[in-house]
């Protein structure tokens, strides 16, 4: 169980005034803000606060003081980060930790799109022309938002910045919670006069064809991220990415094993018994000949070394199994039967009666 006096580093009788000044202190020193190389840093501030939420609760302090267990681990459960603790729990503009940053242009939004491939194109690697539909820089007025001869003005409600401080109570007191400015909605710019090709924003929507290299040894689902290959940012922020989703049609020869190729081969029952030489395809098309040694029983498997999938991206490729797999008969003509019962003799093996025999008893 966890001691929350220990934590704020103050007596089981602190005063709630002496608590508060506790949990400010520490607060400050812990914060995230103060401490930008420290990974820790967010745990401690996160136990500080949840010491804090107990102990200033005269109610739950109570509790507390008799035994009794808290959930308040949970405290931050419902926030999605960091970002959202700060903003949402304890306010921008922590302790003067912070303060109103410019948001600047919004970096272009991450776009996505499938390549179709075989398995053999997989192994070489291909390069794919690919249409996508994502935002692209205004050509009338080349990303700015306003009419060509009318430039935007810098906000005057935020000073071009995109963000205000607004006062907000706590219970830490009263702090500042840094919000989107109202006037220009976080763009630190007024366009007076916008653009009429793309009503201000600086960006349309349009296709355009993107020459898309997939490397040798993508397997079925590869998500391959190309920088700056997505829509593009505002007013010369960074573009977002493009992600191509690989998607590899089931080949009739091979089933994929990692980096492995599983090719699977049938054999009769004395090819089996007394080896055999096979041809074996390999991904690339060709075609290489394997001595099945006599002897070889089902579910035997032979590799090929090097003969499989290149690594993705390193040196090196995977093997080809090839699965032994021996075709029992299952419907023996009478000669085949009678030679099959000699060599079962030979072998001091007892099958059952002919076949042909138990059909004339029954036919009596």
């Amino acid at each position: 169980m966890k001691d929350y006096y220990e934590i704020l580093g103050v007596p089981r009788e602190a005063s709630q005034d002496d608590i508060k000044k506790a949990f400010r202190k520490l607060a400050r020193d812990t914060h995230p803000d103060a401490n930008p190389d420290d990974p820790g840093a967010e745990a401690r501030f996160r136990e500080i606060a949840e010491a804090y939420e107990i102990l200033s609760d005269p109610q739950r302090r109570a509790a507390f003081d008799r035994g009794e267990q808290f959930g308040a681990g949970d405290l931050f459960s419902n926030f999605g980060g960091l970002d959202d603790i700060l903003q949402q729990f304890f306010g921008g503009g922590f302790g003067g930790f912070g303060g109103a940053r410019p948001r600047g242009p919004q970096r272009g939004s991450d776009i996505g799109a499938n390549v179709d491939m075989t398995l053999a194109e997989a192994a070489t690697g291909v390069s794919r022309k690919i249409d996508v539909m994502a935002p692209e820089r205004c050509p009338t007025c080349v990303g700015s938002g306003a009419e060509p001869g009318h430039d935007p003005r810098r906000c005057p409600t935020c000073n071009g910045v995109g963000q205000v401080q607004v006062a907000r109570q706590t219970m830490l007191g009263q702090m500042m919670t840094v919000t989107d400015c109202s006037t220009c909605r976080g763009r630190g710019e007024i366009i007076d006069s916008p653009c009429k090709s793309c009503s201000g924003a600086g960006r349309i929507d349009a296709e355009r064809t993107l020459n898309v290299e997939i490397p040798a040894g993508v397997d079925d689902g590869t998500r391959l991220r190309l920088s700056g290959r997505g829509g593009v940012g505002e007013r010369g922020a960074p573009s977002g990415d493009l992600y191509v989703q690989v998607r590899i049609a089931p080949d009739p020869n091979f089933t994929r094993v990692g980096n492995d190729l599983l090719h699977k081969i049938t054999l009769g029952l004395s090819e089996a018994a007394l080896g055999k030489k096979v041809a074996v395809p390999l991904v690339d098309g060709s075609s290489t000949e394997v001595d099945i040694p006599a002897g070889t029983q089902s579910a035997t498997v032979f590799r090929l070394n090097k003969q499989g999938m290149p690594r993705l991206q390193r040196r090196g490729r995977g093997d080809l199994l090839i699965e032994v797999d021996v075709a029992v008969p299952t419907d023996l003509s009478a000669e085949a039967e009678d030679l099959l019962r000699e060599y079962a003799a030979l072998q001091g093996e007892e099958p059952v009666e002919a076949r042909r025999r138990r059909r004339k008893r029954r036919n009596r």
